[in-house]
């Protein structure tokens, strides 16, 4: 270091004049432009024990967490008990508490061991459900839009699978769909629009069970498809039966909604066409 002291003549002189700069406010690479001194170990030599200016230390996002970590490892906390109350890894933990003194064990009480065990496992389940929520926006994002023809055939199999069908030994050739989600309603309504049938030919009726709250379920139901609640047809209440252990009984319960489409015995005669067709072809690609 002696060559440097001699390529800098008066150092202390040097070092007053960088330490007033830095009581200024100024940052290292301004004194440092300031004073023409290019050698980060003379720099060093020059501030040494001078604290640098609050506004050139950069934020740490993770200040207050590592802050909480040393406060309960004080307290005598595990890293386990300390990751699963703040989020964060074991390997961060290790890192902002390494310098304090490693707390004595002690035996959990069982009241303890459980209150542990529940956050841990609550914790599991938000990341479960925040991985199942991603998973469901990514695949809502592939289907992109309909084209008629997939709202066509979308259309049909949903309604072989969930609408009325004629039996051989019960001849009833009309089209009635029935069903509780309304997302599957709102899709076959717009598959009813794409074959052209008239709102008019539509008849909406609500299913129940009876101790539901029979008004304001019509009411969401009316809202739902955009019809005046006064058009329905008689809700049809499902009578109590106290040996069910029922579980849709909470306020999101809305019963099933009916969808009849007046004179649709030659609708009902296509559909049954059309989903034969998708059979055969079906066969066709398994053959």
């Amino acid at each position: 270091m002696a060559h440097l002291q001699g390529r800098y003549a008066d150092f202390e002189g040097l070092r007053e004049q960088a330490v007033a700069l830095r009581r200024e406010g100024l940052s290292r690479r301004q004194i440092r432009d300031r004073l023409h001194v290019d050698n980060n170990d003379m720099l060093n030599r020059l501030l040494e024990g001078e604290p640098p200016p609050e506004w050139t230390k950069r934020p740490n996002a993770k200040d207050d967490l590592r802050n909480r970590a040393r406060e309960l490892r004080l307290q005598g906390w595990t890293y386990d008990q300390i990751q699963v109350e703040l989020g964060c890894s074991k390997s961060s933990i290790s890192l902002w508490v390494r310098d304090l003194p490693k707390p004595e064990r002690r035996k959990r009480t069982k009241e303890e061991s459980s209150a542990i065990a529940k956050r841990g496992w609550e914790a599991t389940l938000r990341l479960r459900e925040e991985e199942r929520q991603q998973t469901k926006q990514s695949a809502a994002q592939e289907i992109a839009q309909l084209t008629d023809r997939e709202l066509f055939l979308v259309g049909v199999g949903l309604y072989w699978a969930e609408g009325s069908k004629s039996k051989p030994y019960r001849r009833q050739e009309r089209v009635t769909f029935v069903n509780s989600d309304p997302g599957m309603i709102t899709l076959f309504l717009a598959w009813l629009n794409l074959l052209g049938v008239q709102p008019e030919r539509l008849r909406f009726a609500v299913q129940i069970h009876e101790t539901a709250d029979v008004a304001s379920v019509e009411q969401f139901w009316s809202d739902h498809v955009g019809v005046e609640r006064a058009t329905f047809l008689k809700t049809t209440l499902k009578k109590h039966n106290p040996s069910t252990n029922r579980k849709n009984i909470d306020e999101n319960y809305y019963g099933c909604l009916r969808v009849d489409v007046r004179s649709g015995a030659d609708l009902y005669r296509r559909i049954e066409g059309w989903w034969s067709g998708m059979v055969v072809e079906a066969q066709r690609r398994t053959a």
